[in-house]
This record gives C-alpha cells, structure tokens and sequence, in this order.
C-alpha cells in the first residue's frame, strides 16, 4: 500500500521542492527549510521500503510531550544524582517495548527491592521482570 499510495506522493512532493527552491536565493528561510528536508530525504522517505516505521512521527511526539511537561518538576530533583535516578526511573516507566503495565512493575518492584538479592537486581528490569507470584510469596 505504501509503494502504491504513498510513494506517487512523496516522489510528486520532492519535485515539487525542487521546483519551490529553484525560485528562492539561496538564503531565503524558506530555501533553508527546504534544502534541509532534501538533504534528508533518503531518511525522509525510509518508511516507504520498511513497513515497521512509521509513516509520521506522532508517536515520538506523544513520548516526548512527557518530558516537556515533566521539565519543570526536574528542577526539584534536589541534585544531580537525584536528576540521574529521576531519568533513570522516569525510561524505565515510560518504555512500552516491554508490554507490562509500568504501574503494576513500579509496584511490585518497589515492593520487592528492599528483600531482593542486588545480585538478582538484574531480575526486577522491566524486559526480565514477572509479576510476584503466590510460590515466590511463600
């Protein structure tokens, strides 16, 4: 669907941007912008031969919506290391490669830390972790 929908546009695009920047000096803002799209555009149209990316970028732009919101609260972190835990935490909750729910992990693993071997530390990682069961609660 992407070689028969998409690619027509994406090739009509680009023309398109050459044309648009062959009527611009080259220190036109507008020149900037599109010489810099260009220069990409090996990247820029990636998705159109691997169907696991993304045809838009939404989905890094609600990942990052967190941060942005989160800034202001970083800066009561209390110190630096405290900013190092905070981001440490903050991708490990945040990661959804993993398909765990990050509160009930938060939980558990908060639960668990204070009686788990720091050899078997290792084990509580969002991509090892399992939920405490009823033998491991015994």
């Amino acid at each position: 669907m992407r070689q028969q929908r998409s690619r027509p546009l994406i090739v009509e695009l680009q023309a398109w941007l050459r044309e648009q920047r062959a009527k611009l000096s080259r220190s036109n803002d507008t020149a900037k912008a599109i010489n810099y799209c260009l220069s990409r555009w090996h990247a820029f149209a990636r998705f159109l031969d691997d169907g696991r990316l993304c045809m838009s970028n939404n989905a890094a732009e609600r990942e990052l919506r967190a941060v942005a919101v989160g800034r202001r609260n970083w800066t009561f972190a209390g110190s630096d290391e405290g900013g190092r835990r905070a981001a440490a935490i903050y991708t490990l909750v945040a990661t959804k490669l993993n398909d765990i729910d990050p509160q009930a992990w938060l939980a558990d693993v908060l639960a668990r830390l204070p009686d788990h071997p720091a050899k078997r530390i290792h084990e509580l990682l969002p991509w090892n972790w399992s939920p405490k069961s009823i033998a491991h609660a015994a």
